[in-house]
């Protein structure tokens, strides 16, 4: 009895110890609030790679958050705020690069994928077409021998 109440107090006690702090910032007005989480939510955490700073829990990304509410609390505007964090961290900090010449293939090749496969399929579909024009008539050889063939065929079947 007295190992289940130390197991229950240990458990009670570290509880807290494990328990996650969450990042809480003072806004002024929801509408702050909501351009907050929406810039959050579009950068993504250069750890995780693919989770967003509001999601993660890396340091780097809590780094970012601050970043952004203090950038926000500044007066900068959300492509300024953008702009100084792919400085800092690379491209990738954005889930939607913006269309340059570096990342023109980027935007470009689910399109040339899809070119391609219907570039393939009318491919085998010409080459189907006249692969069945260009097979040659039967002889009259040829014929006698499919209909003694068929003809033999009918009379093993059973009716």
């Amino acid at each position: 009895m007295i190992r289940i109440v130390c197991f229950a107090l240990a458990v009670l006690i570290s509880a807290p110890a494990m328990a996650e702090v969450a990042d809480v910032y003072d806004f002024d007005t929801m509408a702050q609030q909501q351009r907050y989480q929406n810039l959050t939510a579009e950068l993504r955490c250069p750890k995780c790679q693919n989770q967003n700073i509001a999601d993660s829990n890396s340091p780097i990304a809590e780094d970012m958050r601050e970043e952004v509410y203090r950038m926000m609390k500044d007066g900068a505007s959300d492509e300024a705020i953008v702009e100084s964090l792919v400085a800092r961290f690379g491209e990738f900090v954005r889930y939607k690069p913006e269309l340059e010449s570096r990342t023109v293939l980027l935007w470009a090749t689910p399109a040339i994928a899809v070119l391609v496969g219907l570039l393939a399929v009318v491919g085998v579909v010409r080459r189907s077409r006249r692969a069945g024009t260009d097979a040659p008539a039967l002889s009259e050889e040829e014929k006698a021998r499919a209909d003694k063939m068929l003809a033999g065929r009918s009379q093993d079947t059973p009716s």
